[in-house]
């Protein structure tokens, strides 16, 4: 168990006679982000807050840093943080006073709760906001300062519950920022995200979770070389020519094409690189141009889809 910052064995969560998560083993190790990946519903939120101490484990054990959580909950929080889905802070509040308050609440005298404070806006660029009230925040900020909660006590492991869910794009890349700079102060995430791009962005090792049971989990590489193919995409230099082009497909890669329309792209999953060479010669004995071509792995939606059949 050395240098294992999470360790889980067969853990159950019942609800009504129902598993919302089912028989889940994993390991996280110290310093890593590792990402739990599953639509909503899927038990990821529920795995979280038995980890967190927030909800009882139905049976399975699990362990953070060696000390185990059913019976040293309170020994487990202080080496946590959690920032949830949905914001903890005080609407009517300026964002120094939440922080302020909820470092005394983690135990920060008068004088150290507002030196850290101090240091946390600095960090996650909300000094200029500091005397703000939180209902004039945008998400992003809200999204910030709960991360910045979350961090008081600077914990050793922290659990981040869908970090960035209704922020737009540009806010997501700095959360991403964020995220990966608390690594290299060398904490250790968990992080759930029902995103696939920000689980091939951030995470180290993803577990894919789907009706409380892990399905599959390894590096994003690793499940990306689950399904064992390479995606040949051609575009098309004439939409007309479409049909033509996935007959030629069929008949010498012995499977049909997928096709964007609007874009005159075929694409094909394909195992032998002799084919990719095949077609293209094919389609220049047929006259049908071609504008261009490439070669690339699977996408992690891509595997999610195979690995979850939806």
């Amino acid at each position: 168990m050395e240098n294992i910052a999470v360790h889980t064995k067969d853990i159950v969560k019942n609800f009504s006679g129902k598993h919302a998560v089912d028989g889940v083993t994993l390991s996280v190790k110290e310093g890593e982000i590792f990402g739990i990946l599953g639509p909503n519903g899927a038990g990821k939120t529920t795995l979280l807050r038995m980890l967190a101490t927030l909800t009882s484990i139905s049976s399975g054990e699990a362990q953070i840093f060696g000390k185990n959580v059913a019976t040293e909950a309170s020994k487990i929080r202080n080496l946590i943080g959690l920032t949830g889905q949905y914001a903890t802070v005080d609407e009517e509040l300026t964002a120094m006073e939440n922080l302020i308050i909820f470092s005394r609440l983690n135990g920060l005298t008068s004088s150290a709760s507002k030196s850290r404070s101090l240091e946390l806006l600095k960090q996650f660029s909300l000094l200029d906001a500091k005397d703000k009230a939180i209902k004039n925040f945008s998400g992003g900020m809200r999204r910030r300062l709960d991360l910045a909660v979350s961090l008081i006590t600077k914990p050793a492991l922290i659990f981040l519950d869908e970090p960035t869910t209704g922020l737009d794009p540009r806010t997501r890349g700095e959360m991403w920022d964020v995220i990966r700079q608390l690594v290299k102060d060398g904490s250790t995430i968990l992080l759930t995200t029902q995103y696939l791009d920000e689980a091939d962005q951030l995470a180290d090792r993803i577990a894919i979770i789907d009706q409380g049971k892990i399905v599959s989990q390894g590096t994003p590489d690793e499940l990306k070389a689950h399904l064992g193919e390479t995606y040949f995409e051609i575009t098309l230099g004439q939409s007309n020519q479409a049909d033509k082009a996935c007959a030629i497909v069929q008949k010498i890669a012995k499977k049909p094409a997928t096709i964007l329309p609007e874009q005159n792209k075929l694409t094909v999953k394909l195992q032998d690189t002799k084919i990719m060479t095949q077609l293209l010669v094919e389609f220049d004995h047929q006259d049908i141009p071609v504008q261009e071509f490439s070669v690339r792995k699977p996408t992690l939606d891509e595997v999610f889809l195979e690995i979850t059949g939806k």
